[in-house]
């Protein structure tokens, strides 16, 4: 990793998660604002954007799935420019450190096979593998 960068995280700033994932190259097709709005809208939710020199580059999105037991991050990602430089680290940092202060027990992530670095982030961040899901092609 190079050198960490100062980076402010700021909540409830849909539109710019929003924009932020459309040039995020891993996500060929990614959500509407109305995808968003019906994960969120009936549900406790944590909605974060990272800011170098007040430009967003990254989000973290999530939402409770199961009554004050189980907080799910799920959508989240890094502009390239922006990747390994702590980014990634301090937007999850501040989402388990929520969830925990919310008394969640656990934090479920999903990610497909393909996203290998997101699979190391989250070995490396002591996650544990407990499902795969096969998808015939």
């Amino acid at each position: 990793m190079t050198a960490e960068m100062h980076i402010e995280i700021k909540r409830n700033q849909l539109d710019d998660a929003i924009r932020i994932s459309k040039h995020i190259p891993e996500f060929s097709d990614p959500y509407d604002k109305e995808e968003y709005l019906k994960r969120i809208s009936d549900n406790q939710h944590l909605i974060l954007v990272a800011y170098h020199d007040d430009i967003p580059v990254g989000f973290k999105i999530g939402y409770e799935i199961s009554k004050g037991d189980c907080f799910y991050s799920w959508m989240g990602g890094i502009l390239p420019s922006h990747r390994r430089k702590g980014v990634a680290e301090k937007l999850a940092n501040y989402q388990e450190q929520w969830a925990a202060g919310q008394k969640y027990k656990r934090i479920r992530i999903k990610t497909r096979e393909k996203h290998k670095a997101m699979i190391t982030f989250c070995l490396n961040r002591n996650f544990l593998t407990v499902d795969h899901i096969w998808q015939e092609k």
